[in-house]
């Protein structure tokens, strides 16, 4: 039997996967929670709870909560981006936009306590899946505009994955199904970090959004 992991196999484990580790490290960066900080407050203590951007959109207004989202979405893209530009291995691929989402959701600098996903989840899926995250972003704008629930966007959203590529791939005749794998993934990871959100629907406390609003569940 072999023993432990040599160090020139770890070396050259680590020289292939690195974009994963990095894209760990960069989702796990709390934007949402140091914006609040820049404005004296611990988001954490306002409106949700939550570090994401509709939490800070609603609590700090427009400006900051937009600066929020757009580096949320770029945390989760650019670590993939360079997976990409580094190799043609889709497992890095996956492994790297995996990695970006669970660190946002569970980011070490917060206690594993983190945001729910879906700006990152969006960013980090985009260079993989184009087309099912642009239906998915419509589906986000169009049930938003429909219910005023960003949860229920969100759902929807993370639904339109899967479905989205499923189709593509019964019209193409191909199923790559690590690929497919990894849509369910994200799309079950979405809505388990929205379980809370689920159950106040049921009960018909969930919050629509309005911006500035103190009181309204995040899903970002």
């Amino acid at each position: 039997m072999r023993g432990a992991i040599s160090m020139s196999e770890s070396s050259e484990i680590l020289s292939q996967w690195w974009p994963a580790l990095l894209a760990y490290v960069v989702g796990a960066t709390p934007f949402g929670f140091l914006a609040g900080k820049l404005k004296g407050i611990d988001i954490r203590e306002h409106g949700s709870g939550n570090i994401g951007a509709t939490n800070v959109l609603r609590t700090l207004g427009k400006p900051i909560g937009i600066t929020v989202l757009v580096l949320d979405v770029f945390k989760g893209m650019i670590p993939v981006i360079i997976a990409k530009m580094m190799s043609d291995n889709s497992a890095l691929h996956i492994a790297t936009a995996i990695t970006a989402i669970l660190g946002h959701n569970y980011t070490f600098w917060l206690k594993f306590k983190g945001g729910k996903g879906i700006a990152t989840t969006a960013g980090a899926v985009i260079p993989i899946l184009t087309v099912p995250i642009l239906v998915a972003i419509a589906v986000w704008v169009i049930f938003l505009k429909l219910t005023r629930y960003v949860s229920v966007a969100s759902i929807a959203a993370a639904v339109a994955i899967p479905l989205t590529l499923s189709i593509q791939n019964l019209v193409s005749g191909q199923w790559e199904w690590v690929i497919f794998g990894f849509a369910v993934f994200v799309c079950l990871l979405a809505i388990w970090k929205h379980r809370a959100n689920i159950q106040r629907l049921r009960r018909g406390e969930e919050n629509r959004f309005a911006a500035k609003s103190s009181s309204s569940e995040t899903s970002s």
